[in-house]
């Protein structure tokens, strides 16, 4: 039962990240469902990329209020945030990339997680 509550958690949390990439209009937004995966590190990862290192880092900015504003959570690890090129947020059962383009190209992050189940949603 607490296993339930959790992943009904966690998908909340990538909901509201994706909400909070819309709001700043980043680009290419997925969720890759990790959850059937045995050695993943976490249920969801939320990855969306954007043209500048300004627009990442507003990015990341509105995911961290939204989550925030609606759970009380903070990241609890953070990565990317001087250089804005890869920005991870790390909420443990879901983890959020938010890349620049070439950078997103460049290290093809969905490709290592083939056998997870991926959404994809329409930027605002």
């Amino acid at each position: 039962m607490v296993k339930s509550k959790a992943i009904t958690e966690s998908a909340y949390i990538s909901e509201l990240a994706i909400h909070g990439i819309q709001e700043k209009k980043g680009n290419d937004i997925v969720r890759l469902d990790l959850r059937n995966i045995k050695s993943s590190v976490s249920d969801y990862f939320v990855i969306c990329h954007a043209d500048s290192s300004t627009q990442v880092k507003a990015i990341a900015n509105s995911i961290e209020d939204e989550i925030f504003k609606a759970t009380g959570q903070e990241a609890t690890h953070k990565e990317g945030l001087e250089h804005a090129e890869w920005i991870l947020l790390d909420y443990i059962d879901v983890v959020v990339h938010i890349f620049k383009t070439d950078k997103r190209e460049y290290y093809g992050v969905e490709d290592l997680w083939g056998d997870a189940e991926i959404k994809f949603y329409k930027s605002a």
